[in-house]
């Protein structure tokens, strides 16, 4: 009698042991197969396959994108320099500047203001690589191309 209701006991810790593993691979299943009409497992590796394939497109398009513009943003203004200063010793004070705006390879435009009691006089100068591409650039204007690396 004692030797039946271990076995009983045993048979009971069993059916419960896999009861539990029933109930937890359930509660797993349905996780898998959630928002898949189906509800079959199959059909829901299946949407997960192609999520997986739309996304990697996705993410094939989006470093096409990110290549594109890496590679327009070199020729965008990236580097701007400023210098203020007096070139003429009978006005005061630093009127007059330099603005040079360049981008990544230092190509871009060089404006310069020459502030005198009788006016201002600007000037416009195409930068390439760094150096005057029609004119000379005064050594303000080489000061202040140098600033804008600096920065």
């Amino acid at each position: 009698m004692i030797i039946l209701w271990v076995v009983v006991g045993i048979f009971f810790v069993w059916l419960s042991a896999l009861t539990y593993m029933y109930w937890k691979l359930r509660s797993h299943y349905n996780l898998l197969t959630n928002g898949v009409n189906g509800k079959t497992l199959e059909d829901a590796l299946t949407r997960i396959v192609k999520d997986v394939s739309l996304s990697q497109k996705e993410i094939e398009d989006l470093i096409a994108r990110c290549d594109t513009i890496e590679k327009k943003e070199l020729f965008n203004i990236q580097k701007i320099g400023l210098l203020r200063f007096n070139p003429f010793k009978d006005t005061g004070g630093d009127q007059s500047f330099i603005l040079a705006l360049l981008d990544a390879q230092d190509t871009g435009v060089v404006i310069t203001a020459l502030y005198s009691r009788s006016g201002t006089r600007w000037y416009a100068k195409r930068v390439l690589q760094g150096r005057g591409a029609e004119h000379e650039l005064s050594e303000e204007e080489k000061k202040t191309i140098k600033l804008a690396n600096k920065e």
